[in-house]
């Protein structure tokens, strides 16, 4: 029963599609009409610059983090049960029920998720080797996508146990998804 609750409460709380509600309130426009049409943080920032975009990317990046925290560290669980908890504020992100299951892209969620169950280390090898794939080339989906290959990295060299893997697996099949369409393009490399 606690495991469910704890589920649920990663699910609603990756739900929460606060760039969208954030854009509504602050600006009284639909974020997912700014770029590519993602009710994600990126969008935010776009739409209302720093005043909503900073707010947004902490609310998304929160809401995977404060779950999973709070599940390991504050009621130890641990191991395969830790695998759901960890993966539903991402499914919960990319599949909100607020907004039709056409949720966000998930990274800042991703981020989140990774600093619950890894404090600093997961995330500072996503955003790394995030930041290296981005001023390399012009993709984002091929940046993310080689982010998650450094936190692959980073559990193999680390020797995490199984489930650690099986949570990436899970992450990485969500994120593949919802980039799908932009991972279709060749990766461009940047002249400058």
């Amino acid at each position: 029963m606690n495991l469910l609750l704890w589920v649920i409460l990663g699910f609603i709380s990756g739900s929460m599609p606060f760039s969208y509600w954030l854009g509504k309130i602050f600006l009284k426009v639909d974020i997912r009409n700014y770029g590519n049409g993602n009710p994600g943080a990126a969008n935010a920032m776009k739409a209302g610059r720093k005043r909503i975009g900073i707010p947004a990317l902490l609310l998304d990046y929160l809401k995977g983090a404060i779950p999973v925290l709070l599940a390991k560290f504050g009621y130890g669980i641990s191991g395969w049960e830790l695998v759901p908890v960890a993966l539903s504020p991402v499914a919960g992100h990319a599949f909100s029920p607020f907004l039709r299951l056409k949720g966000g892209k998930a990274v800042a969620v991703t981020f989140g998720i990774w600093t619950g169950l890894t404090l600093w280390a997961g995330p500072t090898v996503f955003g790394v080797c995030l930041q290296i794939a981005h001023k390399s080339q012009t993709s984002d989906a091929w940046s993310v996508m080689f982010g998650m290959m450094g936190i692959l990295v980073y559990i193999l060299l680390s020797r995490l146990e199984f489930p650690v893997f099986a949570i990436w697996t899970g992450n990485m099949i969500i994120l593949l998804w919802k980039h799908r369409y932009e991972l279709k393009n060749p990766i461009r490399l940047r002249t400058k």
